[in-house]
């Protein structure tokens, strides 16, 4: 485990993987909403025996990134999805690259919300390569159709009730994401109820920000994933119109599989189907 400050100065924790010294390029893994770092560890070990310097990290209050007097309630914490992006995101893509130093590059794999963020962060122009896996906007209408069975109630419910009651988004009382800030919820609420997702909020000013993003892009998305449709997926990438991203469009059936979903990629059992999509693709820079 490392420990490294965000640019406005809160302390977060991440874990490095590989050697500096001998590392072809630096990984830096953008976590999904709700979602910690260690989920990531078997991916993030395997990208460094084939030769990457990898970086996972916390957003602030997540994981390791929560502060102990936190443990029980994020209440109080003040953070939104542009605090993870802009200040947490790159404070460990500064970090990665103090690390590795400038002469090597720097990729960038985003799951769901870490693929989404790329464009916000005011270093994005160090990432040579990036990747993005079943990330897609969050518009609720566009969602894959098991969750627009439910998630209007929490749009339109269980969250104007929940962040007003507690300060805070309780998720793990919830079995609903994991706890979030009250901040970051709200934010993520705001956008999922609008077509255009971030843009809504951003307007043409941040439209141009996203299309200005100009590293090559991988969009890794999944027939089974029970979040992300496939306009979901197609929407999201085309604010990264510099990029020209390739979108690759897996079924479960393609790699012998039954089930991959939202979270399967990065399970120890597509070490040899998908995993080496990533290493290919970088591999060819």
């Amino acid at each position: 485990m490392i420990h490294f400050l965000s640019r406005d100065g809160f302390m977060l924790s991440g874990h490095l993987y590989g050697d500096p010294a001998r590392a072809r390029a630096g990984l830096l893994i953008a976590p999904a909403m709700g979602v910690e770092q260690r989920y990531y560890a078997d991916f993030a070990r395997w990208m460094a025996e084939q030769g990457w310097l990898v970086l996972s990290f916390d957003y602030r209050g997540m994981g390791a990134s929560r502060p102990d007097a936190m443990r029980h309630s994020l209440k109080g914490l003040e953070a939104d999805i542009h605090t993870w992006a802009c200040q947490d995101a790159a404070a460990a893509l500064d970090e990665l690259s103090r690390r590795l130093g400038p002469a090597r590059e720097i990729h960038w794999l985003g799951h769901s919300l870490g693929g989404q963020i790329l464009g916000l962060l005011p270093n994005r122009g160090r990432v040579a390569r990036a990747v993005t896996v079943g990330c897609g906007s969050g518009y609720w209408r566009e969602n894959a159709a098991a969750l627009r069975r439910y998630v209007w109630w929490l749009w339109f419910v269980v969250v104007p009730l929940a962040l007003p009651l507690f300060g805070y988004f309780p998720g793990r009382r919830l079995r609903k994401v994991g706890d979030l800030p009250r901040g970051v919820m709200a934010q993520w609420r705001r956008w999922c109820l609008m077509p255009d997702y971030l843009m809504g909020e951003g307007g043409e000013a941040l439209r141009a920000q996203y299309a200005s993003v100009n590293a090559p892009m991988l969009s890794l998305s999944f027939t089974d994933d029970e979040f992300m449709s496939r306009r979901n997926t197609e929407s999201l990438h085309a604010f990264y119109a510099g990029a020209q991203p390739e979108i690759r469009r897996i079924a479960p059936a393609d790699v012998g599989e039954r089930r991959i979903g939202h979270f399967g990629f990065f399970r120890a059992r597509f070490e040899s189907s998908l995993w080496p999509q990533v290493s290919g693709w970088l591999g060819t820079a």
